[in-house]
């Protein structure tokens, strides 16, 4: 008749030595724990095809080649060039990133026919984002902190800012620095060896 009692007190006492035999919870360490992301990478942008918003830390530890874009300018033929960038660097970790701007009257379309101006005369397949205002008080605040980190805002289209993979060091290039320039593409090599 004793043995009712002791059953419960025979489970607690099982489930009380398993609970103190179970190994420690251990805390993530810094090598374990994902990266944080960047102040400078800390936005949302609009993907140009879509209009589906895209995180920007998606691209943190990665050296960023940002750039104001335009279909109807002078310097336009430089998406090929930025293009074969992309194209040989992703696998190392460059991401270009382009922003069509009207800030300088020269990207009248929408987003839609930029995509496709884009997409059908120069093949890009890096990522781009909706139309975006890149200087003066309506400057987006990715543009806006670009512009504060150098003391350059694009001076027209096709300036560009190579972000380090630390998302901290900011450098900018003006309009005539051609993507396929060796000192422009031994800079993103240095920056690119950079962990």
């Amino acid at each position: 008749m004793n043995a009712l009692p002791l059953k419960p007190l025979l489970w607690s006492m099982l489930l009380g030595s398993a609970v103190l035999s179970a190994p420690p919870v251990r805390s993530a360490t810094p090598a374990t724990m994902a990266a944080p992301c960047p102040a400078l990478l800390q936005h949302s942008m609009l993907r140009l095809q879509d209009e589906k918003p895209q995180s920007l830390c998606q691209y943190s530890g990665k050296v960023v080649l940002v750039v104001n874009t335009a279909s109807f300018c002078g310097f336009t033929p430089q998406y090929k060039g930025l293009e074969a960038l992309h194209a040989r660097y992703k696998d190392r970790g460059l991401v270009v990133l382009g922003f069509p701007s009207n800030d300088f009257s020269q990207e009248s379309g929408s987003n839609q026919e930029i995509a496709d101006f884009c997409e059908s005369t120069f093949g890009v397949k890096f990522p781009m984002f909706t139309k975006t205002s890149v200087r003066g008080k309506d400057a987006s605040p990715l543009f806006r902190q670009l512009a504060a980190s150098t003391g350059k805002a694009p001076g027209w289209n096709f300036h560009k800012y190579l972000i380090a993979r630390d998302g901290v060091g900011v450098l900018s290039f003006n309009t005539g620095t051609d993507p396929a320039s060796p000192a422009f593409i031994a800079e993103i090599e240095k920056q690119l060896a950079r962990k």
